[in-house]
């Protein structure tokens, strides 16, 4: 018997243990990283278990219309399964979640998917269940990474800023407090240039490394103990991620910015599958922020989507007959 139910603290320990057997998560899916920011989000994540075994998880919230979304709060999200899950099942237990969602009054899931760099295992079975419930493809984001098993040379440009970097003895440090980036680099670049905050405050990202520390690094570029560049690093088993990078006017004119990621990528991170410098584009994937993109593809990184779809739940139907019961 399959059964779906929705997620509660009292289901906090069968969740984060379900993750690190499963073959499509990263520690961005444990309820100590989720939940940092459930004053902003109406939780409706869902497990989906088999004669009382968890198979599939779902983080999900519902928005001020009644839509679900997996998650506003996360980069990426969708299905978890089982690394040993077969197709069958893994169809299976998208029917019966988006049954149980229509059941429940819930008409439209905007599915933020999970990107395949981050996974060594398929899940190719989700984007094909998609194409049997007629998933309507709303976005599609472009990030840059490099794939360590195949790097590029480094663009002209970017050799002659590391060079000037290092003439000026910048130094790459791993920091293990935040706040000279945030407080000195990230927040006044983001107030400055667009009247925007970061996603997370010092506090929230704060906690957040100290909950996960081998997930979470800073590191900063400094000159006579003046930082002038840093990023904030999303490590997990696969991938290195930047999910912040900044530099003050020096910085970038010194080429600290440069000098930091040519290290991190050369020595720091050299034994991952991907460096993922994130995303270049604006406006939800309508917009190709060329500036960006020049300077990622520079350090060898290359083009991957990110999609983003659009479901209605009553096409739960339309993948029934595709399944072996």
């Amino acid at each position: 018997m399959i059964e779906v139910i929705r997620y509660c603290n009292a289901r906090r320990f069968l969740w984060d243990e379900f993750l690190p057997n499963s073959k499509n998560s990263t520690f961005l899916f444990y309820r100590n990283f989720m939940d940092y920011h459930s004053d902003r989000f109406r939780d409706f994540s869902i497990l989906v278990l088999e004669d009382g075994k968890l198979k599939s998880i779902l983080p999900a919230n519902l928005d001020l219309e009644g839509n679900l979304h997996s998650h506003q709060g996360l980069t990426y999200g969708g299905f978890v399964f089982n690394k040993n899950e077969r197709l069958n099942n893994e169809l299976k237990y998208i029917y019966k979640s988006l049954k149980y969602l229509s059941s429940n009054n819930i008409n439209v899931v905007f599915y933020k998917s999970f990107p395949k760099l981050y996974s060594s295992i398929g899940v190719d079975s989700i984007d094909y269940s998609f194409f049997y419930l007629k998933a309507i493809l709303a976005r599609r984001d472009l990030s840059l990474a490099i794939n360590f098993k195949d790097r590029l040379d480094l663009q002209k440009r970017r050799v002659r800023s590391i060079k000037k970097a290092n003439n000026a003895r910048i130094q790459i440090v791993e920091a293990r407090s935040l706040t000279d980036f945030w407080s000195q680099i990230l927040e006044p670049n983001l107030k400055k240039r667009f009247e925007t905050k970061p996603v997370h405050t010092i506090e929230e990202i704060t906690s957040l490394k100290a909950k996960f520390p081998k997930n979470i690094r800073q590191f900063n570029a400094y000159l006579n103990n003046r930082i002038l560049a840093g990023t904030t690093i999303f490590e997990t088993s696969n991938v290195a991620h930047a999910q912040y990078i900044s530099a003050s006017d020096e910085g970038r004119k010194l080429g600290a910015i440069d000098l930091l990621f040519y290290e991190l990528i050369k020595a720091e991170f050299n034994d991952k599958l991907f460096f993922d410098f994130g995303i270049c584009n604006d406006k939800q994937g309508k917009k190709i922020n060329f500036g960006l993109l020049d300077w990622k593809e520079g350090f060898g990184g290359r083009s991957y989507s990110h999609d983003f779809y659009k479901i209605k739940t009553s096409n739960f139907n339309l993948l029934e007959n595709q399944i072996k019961w």
